[in-house]
């Protein structure tokens, strides 16, 4: 392979997890080319800067990702590094993403509050406050406990645990990955099984995103690429992407390869959770793509589309 080095520039959001996942991402091209020179700039996007809304009411699609969009397609930097769950389903032309890494621990999990003395989200009080920015984690805790109170959270992991700490709350939910990957796992006081709790398309896994005619970037990216995850990951995407959801849709998806079978369950939602449809598919991994676009039509006429319609009226 003729490689040719060049001064590569990661495009991030700043927050102390968004850096984590540019630095370990650099760490990991670096052990592959080491003589590569590589710097990271931070970009402040839209999903950043409104803190005081929930994600819901902002509009849903591009929030972490457009700014930094625009600064790859105007080749201000190389590639961007994203939590896959962020990146809308649908990239702007000229744009793809150039590789998908190995999965964290897909699950959410639950943080009581340090002070309860209960750890666990089943013994919460009934009429309980539990904290979460997601409409997809509000439907299915309310699914399951209808008496609980929400309360909407937003900022990084660090204000959301001051957050919670200064509260009455009894716990916060998060995604597994980012507390793991900041180091936080003592904190977790609960794994949700995803029988319980479908993740978010994509949740544990990083897109790195590229411009498409830039062929150089594909090489060094190549030994980040994560086969498993992509098949899975793409499978969600499809499902996401057919029903044209963003974060104002409590969608969830969880895809896996099983020895050699790809296996997705799905989820669709009203936002009280009182109405919910969920499904299963499987199938051989290459054809990820056709079974989640399968799952999503079949829940979509199995009850789906009428929740769907019912949001889209409230929005």
């Amino acid at each position: 392979m003729n490689i040719k080095f060049r001064k590569i520039i990661i495009g991030t959001r700043g927050s102390q997890l968004a850096l984590w996942q540019a630095e370990w991402v650099k760490g990991e091209m670096l052990k592959n080319f080491p003589k590569l020179q590589i710097e990271v700039d931070i970009i402040k996007t839209t999903g950043d800067k409104v803190l005081d809304s929930p994600l819901s009411k902002i509009g849903d699609k591009g929030l972490f990702t457009k700014e930094i969009e625009h600064a790859l397609l105007a080749k201000q930097v190389d590639l961007a590094v994203h939590s896959l769950k962020d990146l809308p389903t649908s990239l702007p032309d000229g744009l793809i993403i150039g590789a998908i890494t190995k999965r964290e621990d897909v699950r959410d999990v639950f943080i009581a509050h340090p002070q309860k003395k209960y750890k666990i989200f089943d013994e919460v009080p009934m009429n309980g406050k539990i904290a979460t920015g997601s409409l997809r984690r509000k439907c299915q805790i309310l699914n399951w406990r209808p008496d609980l109170e929400i309360i909407d959270l937003r900022g990084n992991l660090n204000t959301r645990f001051t957050k919670l700490d200064a509260s009455d709350w009894d716990g916060i939910i998060l995604a597994s990955a980012g507390v793991t990957r900041l180091g936080f796992e003592n904190r977790i006081t609960e794994s949700f099984p995803t029988g319980k709790m479908l993740p978010a398309v994509g949740q544990g896994a990083l897109g790195i995103e590229i411009r498409e005619d830039d062929r150089d970037i594909i090489q060094y990216l190549h030994p980040l690429i994560s086969q498993a995850t992509t098949f899975s990951t793409l499978g969600e995407r499809s499902f996401l992407r057919t029903l044209e959801g963003g974060c104002q849709i409590p969608v969830g998806a969880y895809a896996r390869i099983e020895n050699n079978e790809f296996i997705m369950d799905g989820m669709i939602g009203s936002l009280d959770g009182k109405k919910m449809v969920r499904g299963k598919v499987c199938g051989v991994p290459e054809k990820s793509e056709e079974l989640g676009q399968q799952l999503a039509q079949t829940l979509y006429a199995s009850g789906g589309r009428e929740i769907l319609e019912q949001i889209r009226k409230q929005a």
